[in-house]
Parts: structure tokens; C-alpha cells; sequence
């Protein structure tokens, strides 16, 4: 491997320019002298966003896994690929090396083709945190069948939906999960699940919580006796450039769930580049992102663009209270963690907590610290920098989406400045552009649009399973020609992006478009906010006004509700303007969250409009206690 990593902001000036004047060149580059091909393409990059269809290295043959382990093995084979940190901080830390994680790969491929699963065919995988998970998609991969991971929170019904949507021949799961002190029957809900699903063959489960659970005969199997019984060889099927890798869904605004594909060769070249220069990973270093592989972030930046470096990448089973707050700083320093990649929520919710829990910690091997998920506010942001980073750790505010693949704007660490809730820069093969409301581009900085990108990048998603006219009616419709992220953003003096927030979570108030992300970002300023969410409600004289639902630190309950209501509307006004003042504030225990963290705001925009009976289903939640007490306590 080359070393394609960006070092200072010159470099980075230089680099960006090539990616945008001969992307094709820049990529063949890239792909060419840092990955290992069985056949070079024919074609750099063929493309129509009018269609859309978009092709990289077409003509190129590859198996993903003999750039994730297998070239490894001569240089790095003892070297720790999967760190696997358990929810219970008393159970042994496991170390599984480069030869370690080869053996158990080759095995499990063994076992899916023993099952009758062959190139093309479709498993979902829906399993805990543990390294069983990280094993089974890259097994998956080493014999060209498509993997369907999903987050092992979800219901059932949200289970079966997927399956049945992409046709799965195959579910990988376990007996249970642990979650802090609490034990989940995950093996119960598949068997719910597949009470809708008559595709199903086989179901691998594999031992974790060793509970008593029911095997349906004929079709549930041991994962364990499974392996047991296989080859430690598997040769890797040769896939084509764009044969798909994965399906991974997605929430849209409305409807069903979008299965997002993503093909081979792109995606591993864009993830792998991607991740040695937004975390500038060195070849001894520790690298942990807190994600669940169960979304993009774990996929991309768990398994797949670590791995691809040969890095040495942190599986964590637990969750940041569990067995007390103090649980990641723990770890960071037990594993001399180099590079720590989070979300705001798991930051602002430590930050609510006392600084007690950092006490005693050595957190002075963290080099970079990363954000992921939404745009993290100006408070979470100090704190994060003040109390983890030392202020002697870059952040990088990373922003990209599921559909995208890999990160698109970011800043480099000790390349490209950064700056409180702003992702910067866009990265090398990234051609984002702001739009106003009649489709016109905006040019020149100190302005506000809907972002979009010009040109295709290695990794974006290439369709959604089955319907490829949704994918080109949500991405590509409503500013042709290019692809339509869903997101506003403004782009200041110096040129760098922030985002504002989903195009949608607009609010006309008296005429005025009001995002509502500013306005949370105000809000969080106070020192006694935790965290807040806004939606617009009818009014009969505005149209809309705003309704802000915030959630207070524990030192606020002895203050006054209607003073705080006063101060928080006065920040408001400061920051913002008198116009995106509140017309109601709702002080809650808590938003409700999806698994990955995000506030789900259609709820809280329903029960604001008084439409309490109308919420849908909310077993997918990561909280949805919270809702009840919401729609007791609403104004």
C-alpha cells in the first residue's frame, strides 16, 4: 500500500483540486496503488445522474475480504484486527488477530454455503454487538452474498418488514443480547418475526446470553456445532465491481423503509481512503467508534474501511452508563484508545452528568475525536473538546448519511481548521453545492441552501432494492442533475459547511423560514438545557408557531419553570431574532430516539398538533417510555 494519507493544509488544498479537475485520474490513482485486484477495469467512471446510473472501476474483479484480511496476513497476521470490549466490564477483553479473524471468516462462509446460501443470495444478520456480527457480514462477502444487517433494537414487525422486502434466504441471530443490566430475547423476536416471512430457510443462532430458547427443528441450527464442523479454507468468490455487497435500510419521511444498495469496489475504496485521513490512523494505533454495526457508521467505519487499512478496530457490546458513566473513559484507557468516534447524543448525554466520572481516568492517548449522526451543537462541542480532547485533539464533525456510503465533508485532523458545529470542508472527490428554492445555484459564501452533489463519489448508493424509480424520485428529482441529500446547509465566509438540519424540519413562521436546528442549538446554550427538539404547531395568526420540547440538567429542579421558560426565550432572541421565539416550551424527562440516536420528531410534531392517538408504532424506539410522559405533560 501507498501511503495516501493528507498531511497539512496545503496538501489538502492541492489534493481536493485534482479530485475535482480529473476525478477519474485522481480515483484510478487512489484504487490503483492501494488495493489488491484479481482484474483492473476497463472504466474509471460511467455515469448519468439523469437516470441514474452510476458505474466505478466496471470491468474490475475483487473479493473485498482479500483487502480486508487476507493481505494482511504475511505483514499483520498477529496483530489485533477486533478488539471485542463486552457489555460486562468484568468479562475477559477479547483480542482476535488478523490470522484469528481469517480462520473464523473462512469458517463461517463455509457454513452459509453448507446452508445453500451461493453468490447473490440475501441474509439478514441480526445480532448483538459481539464479534460474531463483524465475522458474519465479511463471511457473507467472501462468498458474494448480499448481507442485511439489521440494528438489533428493532421490533419484529420492523424485522420481518426487511426480510420479506429483500427476500432473505437466511437470518443469523443469537439466543439473547445484553443491553447494560438487562438481558434481550433476540432469538423471540426472530421467531415473531418469521411468523411473517415464508422466505426464511435457515436460522444460524449463536450461544451469547446461553438462555433456554425454542429451536424450530428443520430450520433453526447452532451456529457454534456449525463451525465446528467446517473448513478453516474458503476460496473468495471473484465479484464484479458493481455486484452489490449490501443492503442497508433506511427511515425515509414517509413509507416503507428504503433498502439502500451499495456495490463492491467503489465503497471500498471511498471507506478505506476516507478513513486514514479523517482519523489519520497510524499502523499501531487503537481506533473505536461507540456505533452499532447495524447502521453505515459501524459498517463503514467499524469493519469495513478499518479493516481495509489493517487497523486494529474496537467492538463495544455495552452502552456509556453501564456499569456507570464512566464506562467509556475506562475504556479508552484500558485499550489506550487513539482515535474515539461518537455521537452528540452519547456527548450531551455524559455531559448532563457530573464531571466526577471523569475522575481518575488517563485519556491522554486520544489523538482525534469524532462526531457522527446529526450536527453536534456549540455546547457538546466545548465540552467534548474541554474534558475528552484536552483541547489538544481535533474534532472531527463528520457528516454523511447512509446513502452516501462514507463521509463527505469533514475536517482533517491538523490538515484543515475546525470549527464549533461545522463540518467544514468537503473531502477529496466531494463536489457539494448550495440550491435556493427555484433550483438556481448559489455562488460564493455567506449563504443558505439546499445541499446537493454535482458529481458522483466512489461510494454512494447505487439504487434501492427493488424500486429504483423511489431512488430516483427522493435523490435526483428535485435538483436535476444532481443528487439531493435531503439536507439545508449554509456555507460561511471561509467557505466551510454546516448543516442546518433536514429540509423538511423547516418551519414557515409569519412567512419566515425557520430551521429548527439553529434554534436547538440556541437553546442548548443555557447552562441548565440538556438537550432540546423544535416543531411547529397551527396558529391561528402565524400559520405555524413553535413548540420546543427541552430536557433539563438534574441542578435545574429547583429553579423556577416560568423563569426558565423566560431566559430560554430570551436566548432565542439574542442568537437568533424575536421571530423564532417559542410560543410553548415543554420541559420532558427525555426526547424519543431511534437506536442510532436520533429524536424523532414526527412524534413529538404530532402530539404538539394534539394528535395523541395518532403516533404510529413506537416499539422501535430506543425510549419509548418518554412518549407517555410527553403527552401527559403537554401544554
Amino acid at each position: 500500500m501507498s501511503d495516501y494519507q493528507i498531511k497539512g493544509f496545503a496538501a489538502y488544498k492541492s489534493t481536493y483540486q485534482k479530485s475535482v479537475k480529473e476525478p477519474e485520474a485522481f480515483w484510478d490513482e487512489i484504487a490503483s496503488e492501494n488495493f489488491v485486484w484479481q482484474k483492473k477495469w476497463d472504466t474509471v467512471l460511467d455515469w448519468d445522474f439523469s437516470k441514474p446510473e452510476v458505474k466505478w472501476f466496471e470491468g474490475a474483479q475483487l473479493n473485498i475480504t482479500e483487502n480486508c484480511i487476507d493481505r494482511h496476513l504475511e505483514t499483520r497476521g498477529d496483530k489485533t484486527a477486533i478488539l471485542f470490549e463486552p457489555n460486562d466490564p468484568s468479562e475477559a477483553t477479547q483480542h482476535i488477530t488478523y490470522n484469528e479473524l481469517s480462520e473464523r471468516v473462512n469458517r463461517f462462509a463455509n457454513v452459509l454455503k453448507s446452508n445453500g446460501i451461493t453468490k447473490g443470495d440475501r441474509v439478514c444478520i441480526y445480532l448483538p454487538m459481539i464479534p460474531e456480527l463483524a465475522v458474519s457480514v465479511l463471511a457473507c462477502a467472501r462468498i458474494g452474498a448480499i448481507h442485511s444487517v439489521v440494528f438489533a433494537g428493532f421490533s419484529s414487525t420492523a424485522l420481518s418488514t426487511r426480510i420479506n422486502d429483500s427476500d432473505c434466504k437466511m437470518v443469523i441471530t443469537s439466543d439473547g443480547s445484553y443491553r447494560g443490566e438487562k438481558t434481550i430475547d433476540l432469538k423471540g423476536i426472530v421467531d415473531e418475526a418469521l411468523q411473517e416471512c415464508s422466505v426464511v430457510e435457515t436460522v444460524l443462532v449463536a450461544k451469547r446470553i446461553n438462555s433456554d430458547i425454542q429451536m424450530k427443528e428443520g430450520r433453526d441450527k447452532w451456529l457454534q456445532l456449525e463451525l465446528g464442523a467446517a473448513s478453516a479454507f474458503c476460496k473468495p468468490e471473484m465479484m464484479d465491481a458493481e455486484d452489490p455487497l449490501f443492503i442497508l435500510y433506511t427511515s425515509g419521511s414517509t413509507g416503507m423503509p428504503k433498502g439502500m444498495v451499495h456495490t463492491t469496489a467503489g465503497y471500498m475504496v471511498y471507506t478505506a481512503y476516507t478513513f486514514s485521513n479523517v482519523f489519520q490512523y497510524q499502523e499501531n494505533d487503537v481506533y473505536w467508534c461507540t456505533a452499532d454495526i447495524g447502521w453505515i457508521t459501524g459498517h463503514s467505519y467499524i469493519v469495513y474501511g478499518p479493516l481495509a487499512n489493517g487497523a486494529t478496530t474496537v467492538i463495544f457490546e455495552g452502552t456509556p452508563s453501564y456499569p456507570d458513566c464512566g464506562r467509556f473513559w475506562a475504556i479508552v484507557e484500558k485499550h489506550k484508545v487513539n482515535q474515539f468516534y461518537t455521537a452528540p447524543t452519547a456527548i450531551r448525554a455524559l455531559a448532563k452528568e457530573s464531571l466526577d466520572n471523569l475522575e481518575g481516568y488517563d485519556l491522554s492517548s486520544l489523538k482525534v475525536l469524532g462526531t457522527v449522526g446529526e450536527p453536534i451543537n456549540e455546547e457538546a462541542w466545548h465540552w467534548y473538546d474541554e474534558n475528552i480532547g484536552k483541547k489538544k485533539c481535533p474534532i472531527v464533525d463528520t457528516w454523511w448519511q447512509t446513502e452516501t456510503g462514507g463521509i463527505l465533508i469533514s475536517p482533517i485532523p491538523n490538515c484543515t481548521e475546525t470549527k464549533p458545529t461545522y463540518a467544514t470542508l468537503p473531502l477529496p472527490g466531494t463536489q457539494p453545492a448550495l440550491f435556493d428554492e427555484n433550483g438556481v445555484e448559489l455562488e460564493g459564501n455567506n449563504l443558505e441552501g439546499s445541499l446537493c452533489i454535482k458529481y458522483p463519489w466512489p461510494s454512494m448508493a447505487r439504487t434501492i432494492w427493488g424500486n429504483h424509480n423511489r431512488y430516483r424520485e427522493t435523490y435526483f428529482s428535485a435538483f436535476p442533475g444532481t443528487y439531493f441529500t435531503g439536507d439545508g446547509a449554509l456555507r460561511d465566509g471561509d467557505g466551510f459547511y454546516r448543516i442546518t438540519g433536514r429540509v423538511d424540519d423547516v418551519i414557515i413562521v409569519s412567512g419566515h423560514n425557520l430551521g429548527t436546528a439553529p434554534i436547538e442549538d440556541a437553546i442548548n446554550e443555557h447552562p441548565l438545557v440538556a438537550e432540546s427538539a423544535i416543531v411547529g404547531f397551527p396558529h391561528d395568526i402565524k400559520g405555524s408557531a413553535l413548540y420546543g420540547y427541552v430536557t433539563l440538567k438534574e441542578k435545574a429542579l429547583s429553579r423556577n419553570p416560568d423563569d426558565l421558560r423566560l431566559e430560554i426565550n430570551q436566548m432565542i432572541a439574542d442568537l437568533i431574532g424575536l421571530i423564532a421565539k417559542l410560543d410553548k416550551i415543554q420541559f420532558t424527562n427525555g426526547l424519543p430516539k431511534t437506536r442510532s440516536g436520533k429524536i424523532m420528531r414526527r412524534i413529538l410534531r404530532k402530539i404538539a398538533c394534539g394528535e395523541v392517538d395518532n403516533l404510529g408504532d413506537i416499539s422501535t424506539l430506543l425510549n419509548p417510555e418518554v412518549v407517555e410522559d410527553i403527552k401527559e405533560n403537554v401544554i
